[in-house]
C-alpha cells in the first residue's frame, strides 16, 4: 500500500503529525508512507524508519500555478492507495484532490467533505495526556484501524555521530558538566509569542538564584540582538552563567546540544516540541492567546509543565475564540508577570 501524509504548517505541527506515520507503520508494516511537509521542516524528520520518503512542497508552489499544477500532476502519478491531511487547508484540499487516492482522510469541514471518503470531527478538550493537537491527528486513523493500540508520542532520531557532535561544542566551549545545564527557549516565533524580554530575564535570574545553573540560549544568528537585549536585561551574577555565544547552526545541532542538557525552559513553539521528541523535560511559557490544552502534551507536574496566564487569571479570558485573543496578546502579557509562575518553576527546577 502506498501512503501519503500531508502536514504542510510549523515544525511542531510536522512533529505532531509525524506520529500519524509512525503508527501507520505499526498498522500496514509493508506499506510505504510518504510525508508532504515544508522544506524548512525537514530536519524533525530525518533518521525516521517510519517515513519511507519526505515530499517538499516547495515555496514555488505558491508563487507559480504552473509550477504546483506540474506538482499536483506528479503526485497524481505516484498513484497513492491512501491520502491522509492533516492540514486540511487549500494547498492541502488540491492535493488530495489531484492525488486519485481511494481513500483519503481529513477533518470534517462542511465545505471540503466531498473532497473525503472518510472525514473526523476534531475534538476540543483532551481526553489523554496527549493533548488534543496530537489526540486529533491520531483520531485521523480511526476509520484504518479503529481498536488499534496506537503510539501518541512523536519522536526525534537522532544519530550517535549527532549525539556526539553536541557533546564535543560543549566541551569545546568548557561547559562545567558538574553542574545543571539548561536550554532557554528565550524567543518565541513572534512578537505575540515571545514572553516579553523583562519578564524573561526575571525568569533566568531566578533560575540561577535557585541552582547556580549554567545556561544555554535558543535562537538564531538573525534573532542575536533580540537575545543579547534579554542577556542585558540578566543581573551580572546570571550573565556568568549564560553562555550565549553557543549558537546552534542547525535545527540538527540544536537538537544534538539539547539532547545533553539537563532540560528546556522558555516559550512554548517548536523547541519545546523537540525537546519533548528527544525525552528532555521542558518547563513551558505558553503565550497569551495560544490554546493550552491542545499543546500541553504529556504534562505531569514534575518533568513537564507548562503555564498559561488564564491558570492564574481565567476571568481575563471569558468565552472569546484564539483568534480573537491574538489580537489582545501583547495587552494580555503585561498580566502574567513572572511571579505568577515562580512557585510552579521552582518545583521544576527541583524536580529537574
Amino acid at each position: 500500500m502506498k501512503i501519503l501524509v500531508i502536514q504542510q504548517k510549523m515544525i511542531g505541527d510536522v512533529l505532531a503529525s509525524s506520529v500519524i506515520c509512525n503508527n501507520l507503520k505499526l498498522i500496514y508494516p509493508d506499506s510505504q508512507v510518504d510525508y508532504l511537509v515544508y522544506p524548512f521542516t525537514v530536519p524533525v524528520l530525518e533518521n525516521n524508519p517510519n517515513i519511507d520518503n519526505i515530499i517538499l512542497f516547495e515555496d514555488e508552489y505558491r508563487k507559480s500555478k504552473l509550477a504546483l499544477y506540474k506538482f499536483l500532476i506528479a503526485i497524481r502519478k505516484q498513484k497513492y492507495d491512501l491520502v491522509i491531511d492533516a492540514y486540511g487547508k487549500l494547498e492541502s484540499n488540491l492535493v488530495v484532490a489531484f492525488s486519485g487516492a481511494k481513500i483519503r482522510i481529513g477533518f470534517y469541514k462542511p465545505y471540503t467533505n466531498y473532497l473525503y471518503s472518510e472525514t473526523v470531527k476534531e475534538i476540543i478538550n483532551p481526553t489523554t495526556e496527549a493533548g488534543t493537537a496530537i489526540e486529533n491527528r491520531l483520531n485521523l486513523l480511526l476509520p484504518l484501524a479503529t481498536n488499534a493500540k496506537l503510539k501518541n508520542k512523536p519522536q526525534i532520531f537522532l544519530t550517535e555521530n549527532e549525539i556526539e557532535n553536541g557533546k564535543a561544542i560543549l566541551v569545546k566551549n568548557k561547559i562545567n558538566f558538574t553542574k545543571k545545564l539548561y536550554m532557554i527557549s528565550v524567543l518565541g516565533s513572534g512578537k505575540n509569542k515571545t514572553y516579553p524580554f523583562p519578564y524573561m530575564a526575571k525568569v533566568i535570574d531566578r533560575i540561577v538564584e535557585k541552582n547556580e545553573a549554567v545556561l544555554l540560549f535558543n535562537y538564531m544568528p538573525s534573532q542575536e540582538k533580540e537575545a543579547k537585549a534579554v542577556f542585558d536585561l540578566c543581573n551580572l551574577r546570571t550573565q556568568e552563567n549564560i553562555k550565549i555565544n553557543i549558537v546552534s547552526g542547525s535545527i540538527r545541532e540544536f537538537l544534538s546540544i539539547t539532547y545533553h542538557c539537563d532540560a528546556l525552559i522558555g516559550n512554548e513553539g517548536g523547541a519545546v516540541n523537540m525537546a519533548k521528541a528527544i525525552n528532555k523535560p521542558t518547563f513551558t511559557i505558553f503565550s497569551t492567546w495560544i490554546i493550552k490544552e491542545a499543546w500541553n502534551s504529556f504534562e505531569n507536574e514534575k518533568s513537564s509543565i507548562s503555564v498559561h496566564l488564564k491558570d492564574f487569571k481565567p476571568e481575563l479570558y471569558g468565552s472569546k475564540s484564539a483568534k480573537e485573543r491574538k489580537n489582545e496578546a501583547l495587552n494580555l502579557y503585561d498580566s502574567f508577570i513572572p511571579e505568577l509562575l515562580f512557585p510552579k518553576l521552582e518545583l521544576f527546577l527541583e524536580n529537574n
